[in-house]
């Protein structure tokens, strides 16, 4: 039998939904801003059709108040601890293959 204590608060059901403006969108590139009142995440996608230049479309600005944010921080550095202890390190940097042989 587990027992609480009678002046512990009840954490209240979360109910989510979405509203009719609600989507979903694959991002490669964020720009995080930040002042003293918020954080500014600025979500894209990335493509590169030349060595010189790199193109970035900007589909999605989020504002998240500083503890928000904190939160976000804590949540992903979670996921991503178990997404690595599952499928490996991750590396930000591309790693590629040692060449052997004639590269056309």
């Amino acid at each position: 039998m587990s027992q609480t204590k009678p002046d512990a608060p009840q954490q209240p059901t979360v109910k989510l939904t979405t509203t009719d403006t609600y989507r979903d969108g694959y991002a490669n590139s964020v720009q995080v801003r930040m002042s003293v009142w918020d954080f500014f995440l600025v979500f894209g996608t990335m493509s590169q059709e030349s060595a010189e230049e790199v193109q970035v479309s900007n589909f999605q600005g989020i504002y998240l108040s500083p503890q928000q944010a904190k939160a976000l921080w804590n949540v992903l550095g979670h996921n991503l601890a178990q997404y690595e202890q599952t499928f490996g390190a991750l590396a930000l940097e591309p790693q590629y293959p040692p060449q052997e042989g004639p590269v056309h």
